[in-house]
């Protein structure tokens, strides 16, 4: 039986499964669900390399969804489309960025080595600074316009619509625009602001905006500026956390701290609560630590860079602080280790069947420190009542090779107007779109 067939397989034993009311523990893989069994640390003075080397799709080839999707290139010849939005009447942003050229991954002999990696990942271009729109103007599923909407950014990232206010996630400010819908481009300038944290290392360079329902705040995410602190806690400074900015007067909160690398943010449908996808720690071995997903509570702290998942100390740390430890809070829902989970839309279109109103949709860009590799796809986490009800299910996949090589890597991913699945592949250069087939 070919892989696609398993996961069909599997795909239809968990539906009857939840069907049934009945999902156990053991219908979780090994750092997946609401409880992972985490396994003792395994330090090591390098980490483990083992990154897919990026390869084209060839000619026809795309990724797989399940049976009853067709999957088609909503857009096509982009460089590096990190991070998707939608606006009201439908069209389509691409952040098309990558880090910006002053970064730490650079620095050092661990640097150098990363550079390596990352060129051979695909993941060494120049960052393009720029969001591309594009507009489906007769509904195919095909974007047959592509402009320039914004030029001469700073490895943008975040883009949120508040009102006629564009507001877009520069790695070291957020800017906002004057925007007019159906515009294809703004020239004017941008103002800035607030600022965001940056600085010589920048080490997690992407920040992620999203707006409050009533249109009051921002809520920004803010990574890490190190693995585990490695480069001092004073270089953490309002970093590893979710920043509330009030719209009105721009004063600004650390909302959530202790999240390592937070990306992906949404408003869960039926609970209305915040929910991010966090990147964490490596070197720590194979199994740790497993990225996860999580409802974000307001002033928590979720334990990076003293323990992770509640109380499990990071001994790499000096020094420790057992009173953060023992308030750190577990996160709802780990999504395997080292899957670099980074984007998240819950679904809250018609489109798809029932079974996936209000789940959580999460694009794993993929794992560069982990024999075998994990994440290159798109997975679903169902939902119930605001809450994960079962096991991850396989959604949109083949983004690997048989002979190891990827052929993409998800990253960000939106519901369209028209309640489609698009993704941002930026290894691929093109932005996916999954629908159900046409019966």
């Amino acid at each position: 039986m070919n892989p696609h067939s398993n996961r069909v397989v599997r795909a239809a034993v968990l539906a009857l499964l939840l069907a049934s009311g009945v999902v156990m523990a053991e219908d979780y893989a090994p750092g997946f669900g609401p409880n992972p069994v985490l396994p003792a640390p395994r330090k090591s003075m390098m980490p483990t390399v083992n990154i897919a080397p990026a390869k084209p799709w060839g000619e026809g080839q795309r990724p797989i969804a399940p049976e009853g999707f067709d999957v088609t290139a909503f857009g096509t010849g982009l460089v590096h489309p990190r991070w998707l939005a939608t606006l009201p009447n439908g069209d389509v942003l691409v952040a098309e960025s990558n880090a910006p050229a002053q970064h730490d991954e650079n620095a050092g002999i661990k640097g150098f080595v990363m550079k390596k990696v990352m060129k051979r990942a695909g993941a060494a271009v120049p960052s393009p600074d720029r969001i591309t729109l594009l507009r489906d103007a007769d509904g195919d599923g095909v974007a047959e316009t592509r402009t320039v909407f914004i030029d001469n950014l700073h490895s943008p990232f975040g883009m949120a619509l508040v009102g006629d206010d564009l507001y877009v996630a520069d790695t070291d400010a957020i800017l906002r625009f004057k925007y007019e819908s159906g515009a294809t481009q703004i020239t004017t300038p941008g103002e800035q602001f607030i600022d965001l944290p940056a600085g010589d290392i920048n080490h997690h360079w992407t920040k992620n905006i999203i707006a409050s329902r009533d249109g009051k705040k921002l809520y920004v995410t803010v990574g890490s500026n190190s693995n585990a602190a490695e480069n001092g806690i004073d270089a953490e400074r309002g970093r590893a956390a979710i920043m509330e900015v009030d719209i009105e007067t721009r004063q600004t909160r650390l909302f959530a701290t202790g999240l390592r690398n937070p990306n992906g943010m949404a408003w869960q449908p039926q609970s209305g609560a915040l929910w991010t996808v966090v990147n964490e720690r490596d070197e720590l071995g194979n199994e740790l630590v497993p990225d996860y997903l999580t409802s974000v509570r307001d002033g928590a702290f979720y334990g990076w860079p003293y323990s992770y998942y509640g109380a499990h100390v990071d001994e790499r740390v000096k020094p420790q602080r057992p009173d953060l430890v023992q308030a750190a809070i577990a996160p709802d829902y780990a999504v395997g280790a080292h899957t670099a989970s980074l984007g998240l839309a819950f679904y809250d279109g018609n489109a798809f069947p029932e079974r996936y109103r209000n789940g959580a949709f999460i694009g794993q860009h993929g794992s560069w420190n982990r024999k075998p590799r994990s994440g290159y796809e798109v997975i679903f986490v169902p939902f119930d009542n605001g809450k994960p009800s079962g096991p991850p299910q396989d959604f949109l996949t083949g983004f690997l090779s048989s002979d190891g090589h990827a052929l993409g890597r998800p990253v960000g991913v939106v519901v369209d107007a028209k309640g489609a699945l698009l993704v941002a592949d930026d290894v691929g250069n093109t932005v996916w779109r999954v629908a159900p087939a046409a019966k």
